[in-house]
């Protein structure tokens, strides 16, 4: 994010900054004065592109503890429902063993000696006998089943408890990361602020500028159908509005564009650009084809789609639309094939 910004801004006013800062050099060194440094507004500048990438380290980190936390919540759920359900198990169990102990009391209550010898009929006693002889062997079965139905319901309840405390843990992690994004946003927004008008002006205008035009792509073919597909929808986002944590329709952050786009193709991305980097397999740059993913910086905290001949569409940073741009806008270039 923050390289090709500092591409971006060689032209237009920075070129006029330039000639400028020669022109008072060449008058300094003229009058023995000391030699002129960089003016105040572009520290500004380079400041704001800082921040604006500190802000997309933020906001990957932001989008994998909120993917975290929605996964999070569907396991507590599915644990919930199972626990639920295991508790009526055991309700069952139980209301069954008591009915079967109820049962066996009002039939067996007597020595079997004694009962046998006030049986008026004893083949009839020794049938029902055998009877009482399964059922306790039956109750037993159950009793067991139903010692270990409880084991396992502490089991999932305490495995339900974890992701509970996972879950709170990631919703922290989410706030956090969420208010490091907008502490540097607004930090951003209050520098360029701070620059005079004119120049303000040409930073935006920098920004918007002569990317979203269709560069040259004949002859640049997508190696399968989904690619193609997720080519397509990358492309008709040109325009749309940089929004930080946001995987469209309306609005992007680098790789929720990516995402959003190879979903249109029925392909299920991850999330962050970090593990989209490695959602397929690793080719060199120089194979790029169009689709390909390319993760920029160490960290791949950028995501872009390579569409050929050397260039990407990509959800740049805020104030700037998604837009083409160069492949080699930023350093450490990877190249990731779905």
């Amino acid at each position: 994010m923050g390289s090709h910004r500092r591409l971006v801004q060689t032209s237009g006013f920075n070129r006029g900054a330039g000639a400028a800062l020669c022109v008072l050099s060449a008058a300094a060194a003229a009058l023995g004065a000391v030699p002129a440094v960089a003016a105040p507004s572009d520290d500004t500048r380079a400041e704001v592109d800082r921040l604006y990438e500190e802000a997309e380290h933020a906001t990957e980190a932001y989008n994998k503890a909120d993917e975290r936390a929605d996964s999070l919540r569907e396991e507590v759920g599915t644990a919930q429902d199972g626990i639920a359900r295991q508790q009526e198990r055991i309700n069952s169990m139980r209301e069954a063993l008591g009915s079967l102990a109820g049962a066996q009391y009002r039939s067996g209550g007597l020595d079997p000696s004694l009962a046998l010898l006030f049986s008026d009929d004893p083949d009839e006693y020794l049938d029902k006998a055998a009877v009482l002889d399964r059922i306790s062997a039956h109750q037993a079965g159950e009793l067991k089943d139903l010692q270990e139905a409880m084991r396992e319901l502490t089991q999932e309840r305490s495995e339900a408890a974890r992701k509970l405390g996972e879950l709170e843990k990631s919703r922290k992690a989410v706030a956090a990361h969420k208010r490091t994004v907008e502490r540097k946003l607004a930090r951003a927004r209050e520098l360029l602020n701070s620059l005079p008008s004119d120049e303000r002006a040409a930073y935006d205008r920098a920004s918007r500028s002569g990317r979203s035009e269709m560069p040259d792509l004949s002859g640049a073919v997508a190696p399968s159908g989904r690619a193609a597909a997720a080519v397509s929808a990358a492309q008709s986002a040109i325009g749309m509005p940089y929004v930080w944590g946001a995987n469209g329709p309306t609005g992007f952050d680098c790789s929720g564009l990516t995402q959003w786009a190879y979903a249109q193709a029925g392909v299920a991305l991850p999330r962050t650009s970090q593990a989209q980097r490695y959602a397929g397999r690793q080719v060199p740059l120089s194979q790029a084809r169009p689709g390909d993913l390319v993760t920029y910086r160490g960290d791949a905290s950028h995501v872009g789609m390579y569409v050929g001949n050397g260039q990407v569409v990509h959800a740049p940073y805020p104030g700037a639309p998604v837009r083409y741009d160069p492949v080699g806008m930023m350093p450490g270039a990877t190249v990731t094939r779905p």
